[in-house]
């Protein structure tokens, strides 16, 4: 097992809406993968069958957003978590913890709520030789 976790979903109750919040402030689409019960809008992320994907969801109620309960996912915010944090705000999104260093080997990290009201984590790691 590489990795710890292999998918994760973050709930949405406008889901256009939390599409342009995570498209404005990742920089790339995300694609539409709606199956029969749940509309998806998955996160862009490396081609390597490797890497850990997830997606942006609408299931009809059956995941609801929050700011204080379950888990706190972190999404991959290289090369700068800076840069993420300076496009949450204007996408409809606030910033709970700015950037903050957690050692010079591990990076970087933050917290947002999204525009949907979850609870989101940023991190960064430090480029090779720094």
């Amino acid at each position: 097992m590489k990795h710890a976790i292999s998918w994760f979903e973050i709930p949405a109750t406008d889901l256009e809406r939390a599409q342009r919040f995570y498209e404005t402030i990742l920089g790339g689409p995300l694609f539409n993968m709606d199956m029969p019960n749940i509309k998806m809008r998955v996160l862009p992320s490396d081609q390597d069958p490797d890497a850990v994907g997830g997606a942006v969801v609408d299931s009809g109620g059956f995941h609801q957003p929050s700011a204080t309960h379950g888990p706190l996912i972190y999404l991959n915010a290289n090369p700068d978590v800076q840069i993420i944090l300076d496009r949450v705000e204007a996408a409809g999104g606030s910033i709970l913890v700015p950037k903050t260093e957690i050692s010079p080997e591990i990076g970087f990290m933050g917290v947002i709520i999204d525009s949907e009201g979850n609870r989101i984590g940023l991190h960064a790691v430090p480029a090779s030789g720094a």
